[in-house]
């Protein structure tokens, strides 16, 4: 196309020099016009002339390409749109608007799929304008004909105004879904990010019935932690409400919420939300009771009081109730052992109870063993460390506390030296697993120290992680009832913290022992974690059986799949699978349940899956842009308009023409050739001599 003609300056001379040259020319005309002098006119002519021909006018003529008008098409992939219909209208509108602007003379189209749902997805949900300011970055602004966005409105990046795009072009709104939708949704409106194991902790959730319907229903909604079994609310809908849970251990928890579906339903999908909590313990009171005064005592009691975390009431029995030397009890600097404070009033106000050398020595009656007994079996913790009259009828096996204690006294004691060292069992159980200086298997003794007693007893129950002298059992841990107890056989692991030949890991040993007493989850002997990192699911099982089931991963899509784990050291296995998908993943082993997620766990996505044009109204309003329903199964026709005219009618909407071009070429003719100027200055010159001459 040719352009328009215009006149161009190239100035023989600095525009200021021209400029002066002129105003001189200028007055000296004006002196002569005053004085009446002849032939003023045609020296006039002959300056004007010269002026001009210093100005060096042209005639300019562009050579112009015209340039194809740009519409973009914003179509939404995000996961509300996997609600039907509107995938479908998707695709019917698409291949709609890239047939009817292809018709249209010089018009380009361009299509963006944005708000994708894979795992690269903005958290802050579905993110369309972002990819629009990325084509609109590519194409310059002026070419932009219209945005035309297929979407269901839920759009959560749009700016405040058009200006903060830079575009003068009408913003059309495909808009999917069907009219007067409806959706139940549950959201958690408040949770603690940290709670105290064993304590009532405080959840805010609300059930909505869109579109805001009357509250008063009920609804069934289901809490299940760490994917263990559902504890089942009735809350009602349309308002907040405060629900209370437990956490049972120590470190990540996922609470899954799961609401039963309602009278209208577009996706379950916001039926489900998920929060993680982390717990941790409040501090810890351990009772230790030393049966007599010994060289290991010291060890239990400074292994125990360097743990922060740790309230420690210890008790020596010094002088039993059958020693009787006249003293008067006011004279006596110790004091009398609380017994029943502790053994009945606040038994269960401790997390752990340890007997250390302790025999029958009438101090406590056989009813505060029966409550010790009973406190192991409804959830408490017991250790006993086993002293030389374990093995005589004074040992607390002989008490009401033996029906919870694993090992049965033999009447023999071991003297002689011997290494601790770990059994099968104990390769594979996390208390004792990966222990320093352990070795790497069975076929190699540990680097530890030498013990000179132990114990002899037969494991009636629990299982046998160590052993010593002859092999016989060394520490024994076992589930009572809804408790734990351990037990050593030996009393002189207090050689290890002495050093005695090179020692061994007697603070790691006891901190693992108390831990797997307390429930910690890093030391449960059956176990099973979920992890992601790097784009791979990673799957962690421990079992103390060598036998490897398959497990079962179930996608955040719901589609089941299987993975194969590879054996490990320290009674773990462990897989890998490629994520693909953002969400909660379920992993089980038959067993165990473990969750992992990936990405956020309450998308914005799916607070409100309803289609709407809410959020783009402004936009479109400003854009002069409109909104047309794709449930009313009519297709717009598209048509260009001019600037300034409307940019949509009843059944059609336009994009604007913008007319672009880019300039090929330029042709410059001079007005005034040197030739024509000269002829000019000297004829007009003439003129005026002439005309003074008469």
């Amino acid at each position: 196309m040719s352009g328009q003609l215009s006149i161009g300056w190239a100035p023989l001379l600095p525009w200021p020099v021209v400029t002066a040259l002129a105003v001189v020319a200028l007055a000296t005309i004006a002196l002569a016009l005053w004085r009446r002098a002849p032939g003023v006119w045609w020296r006039a002519a002959a300056a004007a002339a010269l002026v001009a021909a210093l100005a060096n006018p042209s005639l300019v003529k562009e050579q112009r390409a015209g340039l194809d008008d740009v519409v973009l098409v914003v179509v939404d992939e995000s996961p509300s749109q996997d609600i039907a219909p509107r995938p479908e209208q998707s695709e019917a509108a698409l291949a709609h608007l890239t047939q009817a602007l292809g018709r249209l003379e010089d018009t380009e189209v361009r299509v963006i799929r944005a708000g994708g749902a894979g795992l690269g997805r903005d958290e802050q949900g579905t993110r369309l304008f972002t990819a629009l300011r990325q084509g609109l970055s590519e194409v310059p602004r002026q070419r932009i004909a219209g945005v035309l966005m297929i979407s269901d409105g839920q759009v959560h990046d749009a700016p405040e105004d058009l200006e903060a795009l830079g575009l003068d072009a009408p913003l059309h709104l495909l808009l999917t879904g069907r009219e007067d939708e409806g959706d139940r949704r549950i959201a958690v409106t408040q949770a603690p990010r940290f709670g105290i194991v064993g304590r009532e902790q405080p959840l805010t959730l609300r059930v909505d019935d869109l579109p805001g319907e009357e509250p008063g229903g009920i609804a069934r909604v289901e809490i299940r932690q760490d994917g263990g079994p559902p504890k089942v609310l009735h809350l009602p809908t349309g308002v907040e409400t405060e629900v209370e849970f437990e956490l049972s251990h120590r470190g990540p928890s996922v609470l899954e919420i799961e609401v039963a579906p309602g009278p209208r339903e577009l996706s379950l999908a916001n039926n489900r939300t998920a929060v993680q909590i982390n717990g941790v313990r409040d501090r810890l009171r351990v009772l230790l009771v030393s049966g007599e005064p010994h060289a290991g005592e010291r060890a239990w009691r400074n292994i125990l009081k360097s743990d922060p975390a740790v309230d420690l009431v210890h008790f020596t029995i010094l002088r039993p109730p059958e020693k009787n030397d006249g003293t008067p009890i006011r004279e006596l600097s110790l004091i009398a052992f609380p017994t029943r404070e502790l053994f009945e009033v606040k038994l269960e106000e401790f997390d752990l109870i340890i007997f250390d050398r302790y025999r029958r020595r009438g101090v406590l009656p056989s009813i505060y063993l029966e409550n010790i007994a009973r406190y192991v079996e409804e959830g408490g913790a017991l250790l006993e460390a086993v002293g030389p009259t374990f093995a005589t009828p004074l040992s607390l096996y002989r008490t009401p506390l033996g029906r919870v204690l694993p090992g049965e006294p033999s009447g023999s004691i071991l003297e002689q030296g011997y290494r601790p060292a770990l059994t099968e069992l104990g390769w594979r159980h996390p208390v004792t697993a990966d222990l320093p200086d352990a070795g790497t298997d069975a076929s190699k003794a540990p680097g530890w120290g030498r013990w000179f007693r132990q114990i002899e007893a037969h494991p009636t129950r629990g299982v046998v992680v160590m052993d010593g002298a002859e092999g016989r059992p060394l520490l024994i841990l076992d589930r009572v009832g809804e408790g734990r107890v351990a037990q050593f056989l030996s009393d002189h692991m207090w050689l290890w913290s002495r050093g005695f030949e090179g020692g061994g890991p007697q603070a790691e040993l006891l901190r693992r022992v108390a831990h797997w007493l307390m429930r910690e989850p890093d030391l449960e002997e059956e176990d099973l974690r979920a992890s992601v990192a790097g784009g791979q699911l990673e799957v962690v099982r421990r079992s103390l059986a060598p036998d490897l089931p398959e497990i079962e991963v179930t996608l955040p899509s719901g589609e089941l799949r299987n993975l194969t784990l590879e054996p490990g050291r320290g009674g773990r296995a462990s897989g890998l699978m490629p994520v693909t998908e953002a969400g909660l993943y379920r992993v089980s082993d038959g067993r165990k349940t473990a969750l992992a997620a990936v990405g956020p766990l309450n998308p914005v996505e799916f607070e409100d899956l309803r289609a709407t044009a809410e959020p783009l109204e402004p936009l479109i309003e400003a854009s002069r842009g409109t909104v047309v329903r794709l449930a009313d199964d009519r297709l717009p026709s598209l048509r260009k308009v001019k600037p300034g005219r409307d940019r949509h009618g009843r059944g059609w909407i336009g994009v604007q023409a913008q007319g672009g071009y880019v300039v090929t070429g330029v042709l410059q003719v001079p007005l005034l050739p040197a030739v024509l100027v000269l002829l000019l200055a000297l004829g007009s010159a003439l003129l005026a001599w002439w005309r003074e001459g008469h």
